[in-house]
């Protein structure tokens, strides 16, 4: 299965773009700042998070100022660089286990990565998005990186199909016309060929697409019998697109042994 008229294998910088102009500049920026020191991992000078975020150093200055003083982030005036305090993991560390209790969805996961050695993630939706809440990277040279906590529209990517199958048709067209609002004119896609797919995952239980979103990648995605605050989450995995024809069979078995071994937990109440 390939690309539809709207040529989504580009459509993750043109999205970014699109959501960008819709943010509030300064909680974006707050993020953006916490997920630099998740990328980095050591501490930063305010010239290095301007330069490497495209702020002017003035709203840079006065925003770690404000962490600071609020207690996220630790200045030392020695170096004059920044750090984030254990606060911020005190305000976050519940969630993992809100999302999933049974740790079943976890555990499919590492099953399903140990099987395959392919880029592995947990996904679930997110309004008009799909959100890649879990990655497991690919133990291959050759292989797609996709950031934990992207989004990606819906109709964009062969997991978002996967997640709409959870909706009746009618509200499939509803979301597919609500996101090609959203989408650039040249990344909108046609109702017609959603629907057709969704009804394609609903048949065969799961969804396999070749260079969407990316040329040269290929993705296996299937529900799993789990919601998180009623939304549906799938699992999935992708990478270089020679390497998963040549092993479609032995992946898609192992997709579906991880999904029934998550269910098998899940009704059990045991780790896999």
């Amino acid at each position: 299965m390939t690309a539809p008229s709207g040529d989504l294998r580009h459509a993750p910088h043109m999205q970014e773009a699109r959501l960008s102009q819709i943010q509030v500049k300064s909680a974006t920026r707050v993020i953006q700042i916490f997920e630099l020191f998740d990328r980095h991992r050591k501490n930063l000078a305010m010239t290095e998070i301007a330069l490497e975020l495209g702020y002017p150093h003035s709203s840079t200055t006065v925003l770690l100022k404000t962490l600071v003083n609020m207690g996220y982030l630790n200045f030392d005036r020695h170096s004059r660089t920044y750090f984030p305090t254990p606060r911020f993991f005190s305000i976050t560390e519940w969630i993992p286990d809100a999302f999933f209790p049974s740790n079943s969805a976890v555990e499919a996961m590492k099953f399903l990565h140990s099987r395959t050695g392919e880029g592995v993630g947990i996904n679930m939706k997110n309004d008009l998005y799909v959100q890649y809440i879990m990655n497991l990277h690919s133990v291959h040279a050759l292989r797609f990186v996709i950031d934990t906590g992207s989004q990606r529209l819906l109709t964009h990517s062969g997991i978002g199909w996967t997640l709409l199958s959870t909706m009746p048709d009618k509200q499939v067209d509803n979301y597919v016309r609500r996101a090609n609002l959203v989408a650039e004119k040249s990344m909108r896609v046609d109702v017609d060929f959603i629907l057709k797919r969704v009804s394609e995952i609903r048949r065969n239980g799961f969804c396999y697409v070749e260079n969407v979103p990316f040329l040269g990648g290929a993705t296996l995605a299937a529900l799993l019998k789990i919601s998180v605050h009623n939304q549906p989450v799938a699992l999935s995995l992708g990478g270089a697109l020679e390497r998963m024809r040549a092993n479609y069979d032995a992946y898609l078995e192992a997709l579906f042994e991880s999904v029934r071994l998550a269910e098998t937990a899940t009704s059990s109440g045991e780790p896999l």
